[in-house]
């Protein structure tokens, strides 16, 4: 059941992804042949407008064929038969403006969930800012924060000058800081005082930690802030241009040592995880649930605007590149260095696929034998 939860809602995304090409093509007067939903052999299929609308069977990604695409070299040696409604018979900067639109409805999908999740505000349980050592408990795990003179029952005011107003605050800052210095605030007997600490780094997941827990007594109910509509729209954009920011910082702590293979998620896991969240989001009430999903969509929706904006060829950043600086300087890519390029690109996809492949293969394997 997760997992067909998890396929709709992905699909959704998807849609929005293609639909943003679709409407820029139509826009730039660029026919659009097919629209599928999935992608392989086609189950149902309805021509309507000069498109032909289709649902395929493998549930992961779709496509938007427009007319002409693979025109390339026609293009490339200035053949003037080229149809001025197929890709190739617009201008370069229309071509930058199609590749960009399917990124782009991604980023505005995640800003309306943003101005959602804040225009509706919602409850969630934490524990307190006050922390424990977790040497405390458990001598032989590392504590950063103790290095740095942190003693338990200080209360964490602040990190890099963020607000951390309770526990989940405090977890947050300190994950996205993995192997890096941070400036604590702290309360300690009615004193503020401040602590440098060089966080440790998780290298199964890429998360930052100091070595502080949570006093479980403190947790209680606590609501988000409720904001107003423009507020909210403000909420939206600042939202998700952090979760872009933290996106591209996370890809950079790949290369800090990090497992690849159990911080990367592959389509199977991401649609369990999608289908769980909204499992467990609803079961707590169905704005909570809407929150969580929300939240979860947002994520996935930045992870796709960024990659998809790699200067890659088969993604929309390669075509966004090139049809720049066509656009700008007249030159254009030749059809021998695109195929070659071509190639790496696939190669580059095809490594990156089968890794989160057997990534999503081993988190399986553990799920399973855990039941058991």
């Amino acid at each position: 059941m997760s997992i067909l939860i998890g396929i709709i809602f992905l699909g959704v995304l998807v849609f929005l992804h293609e639909l943003g090409h679709f409407l820029a093509s139509r826009l730039a007067g660029v026919a659009v042949e097919a629209f599928s939903i999935g992608m392989g052999p086609v189950l149902l299929h309805k021509e309507w407008r000069g498109t032909d609308w289709r649902v395929s069977l493998l549930p992961f990604g779709g496509y938007c064929a427009m007319k002409g695409e693979q025109d390339f070299e026609e293009h490339y040696n200035g053949n003037a038969q080229i149809d001025r409604d197929s890709f190739y018979g617009v201008k370069a900067i229309f071509r930058a403006f199609i590749g960009f639109a399917g990124p782009l409805a991604n980023f505005l999908f995640a800003v309306f969930a943003f101005f959602v999740i804040a225009l509706t505000g919602y409850t969630y349980y934490s524990a307190g800012n006050t922390i424990r050592l977790v040497t405390e408990e458990y001598p032989e795990l590392h504590s950063a924060a103790a290095d740095a003179g942190i003693l338990s029952g200080d209360k964490i005011l602040k990190i890099n000058g963020t607000e951390t107003a309770d526990f989940s605050a405090i977890y947050t800052e300190v994950a996205t800081h993995g192997d890096e210095d941070i400036l604590l605030e702290v309360e300690r007997n009615g004193e503020t005082l401040q602590f440098t600490v060089h966080t440790d780094l998780n290298k199964n997941t890429g998360e930052g930690k100091i070595g502080v827990m949570s006093d479980p007594s403190s947790v209680e109910a606590r609501e988000a802030p409720r904001y107003g509509f423009f507020g909210a729209v403000g909420q939206g954009f600042t939202q998700s241009a952090r979760l872009v920011y933290l996106s591209l910082k996370g890809i950079a702590t790949l290369f800090k040592g990090v497992k690849v293979s159990e911080s990367v998620a592959g389509p199977a896991r991401i649609t369990n995880m999608l289908g769980e969240t909204a499992k467990s989001g609803f079961s707590a009430g169905f704005r909570e649930g809407c929150v969580s999903v929300l939240q979860f969509m947002a994520l996935i929706s930045v992870s796709l605007f960024i990659m998809n904006l790699l200067p890659i060829p088969i993604l929309d950043g390669f075509l966004v590149l090139t049809s720049i600086v066509e656009a700008i300087f007249g030159l254009k890519v030749s059809p021998k260095v695109r195929n070659s390029v071509q190639y790496v690109g696939i190669a580059l996809i095809a490594f990156l696929f089968v890794l989160a492949m057997s990534g999503d293969f081993h988190y399986f394997s553990e799920l399973l034998h855990a039941k058991k």
